[in-house]
């Protein structure tokens, strides 16, 4: 998995444009499953920028849950505000193009 660093400003710029998305992924009463993960994961491979809501009433528990998907789905989770949270994974291409080449190396 290649990591990659967000600075304060690209966040913000983030979370301005997740305001006025939908929550497009719900958690409900029985927590984060598989097929949970995997449509977070399948709407962040084609949106980058996804915002979910959960159903539990639980501040602890929410937090568990959207710490958990974010590892799982090898996103940054930019923020949380009550019950919903937001998600960002950049395209494959764009990771592709931040990462240093390879070191060349001569026999």
């Amino acid at each position: 998995m290649t990591t990659f660093v967000l600075s304060g400003s690209d966040r913000r710029i983030l979370r301005g444009n997740g305001q006025l998305l939908e929550p497009l992924v719900h958690i409900g009463k029985e927590g984060v499953t598989p097929a949970i993960t995997s449509n977070l994961d399948d709407r962040l491979a084609r949106l980058n920028l996804v915002k979910v809501r959960a159903n539990t009433m639980d501040r602890h528990a929410r937090k568990l849950q959207f710490e958990a998907l974010a590892v799982s789905t090898h996103s940054v989770l930019l923020g949380t505000v009550g019950r919903t949270a937001l998600y960002y994974r950049p395209a494959a291409t764009e990771v592709a193009a931040e990462a240093p080449d390879a070191p060349v190396t001569h026999d």
